[in-house]
């Protein structure tokens, strides 16, 4: 794996005067997925667990939906670029008309309003129950986990929990990605995510809320805000949508019954 961040000597100001300063800075380098040789997308990353990110992205965008379709996958690392190789069994383009958008996190997205129209028909549905001690112990742990980000203050960082224990972790440049990249390894790993709950960093737009409900998690948590339309379709589909979570508090913009004491 390549490094997730580089040494720089800058100067700072400071005090009134000018001085050297040794830093960390983020690693940011281009991760190209191509599917069946043909390229998909190319997203800007730290480079950590390109598979997961790559099989992530196309689960989330509908390009597979099972893990039989995959019948290879092939990661080529160089210092300026990653390559993903995805191979799949059947033909993942047919029926789609690609309609790129660039997201709220700066990223080019695929089918945007397919995706919207498709997932919005859906019906969120889990006995899940969670208490307010245990969102904010998540949020707590999800900083404490974050080298990275202790390192560069430079990334996002996204966790697959149950209500007792955070089960994945992951840190990366986009939170589309750190998202993407637990997306991915429970499919590969064919680990169960309906019945489990998101916590993450960063602003919870329309495109992170889709990504939630294509893996069937009942609750998303952010330590950032939410938009006005991923507000309306978590209150649409059914999705306990959590808020702005501080120390010793946070904001509901939707409960659907899975918060104790509301």
């Amino acid at each position: 794996m390549i490094n997730d961040s580089m040494h720089f000597t800058i100067q700072e100001y400071s005090n009134g005067s000018f001085k050297d300063k040794e830093i960390q800075s983020i690693l940011e380098i281009p991760l190209t997925i191509n599917l069946n040789g043909r390229e998909v997308v190319t997203l800007l990353t730290t480079s950590k667990f390109p598979n997961y990110l790559a099989v992530g992205f196309l689960k989330s965008d509908a390009y597979i939906s099972s893990l039989d379709q995959i019948t290879d996958l092939k990661i080529t690392e160089s210092p300026d670029r990653i390559v993903a190789d995805v191979t799949v069994t059947h033909d993942p383009w047919k029926g789609r008309v690609l309609e790129y958008s660039i997201t709220s996190g700066c990223g080019k997205g695929t089918n945007f309003g397919r995706n919207v129209s498709t997932v919005s028909k859906r019906s969120i549905k889990s006995a899940l129950k969670v208490t307010p001690e245990q969102i904010l112990s998540h949020a707590t742990e999800l900083h404490a986990r974050s080298t990275l980000y202790g390192k560069t203050r430079g990334c996002h960082n996204s966790s697959l929990c149950t209500p007792e224990k955070m089960l994945y972790f992951r840190e990366d440049i986009g939170r589309h990605n750190a998202i993407d990249m637990i997306v991915g390894q429970c499919f590969l790993e064919e680990v169960p995510t309906d019945g489990k709950m998101i916590v993450s960093t960063g602003r919870v737009a329309s495109e992170i809320l889709l990504k939630t409900v294509r893996i069937g998690v009942p609750i998303l948590a952010s330590t950032a805000v939410a938009t006005s339309f991923s507000v309306e379709l978590a209150r649409k589909i059914g999705i306990t949508l959590i808020g702005n979570i501080s120390d010793t508090g946070f904001w509901v913009y939707n409960d659907q019954g899975r918060i104790q004491g509301l």
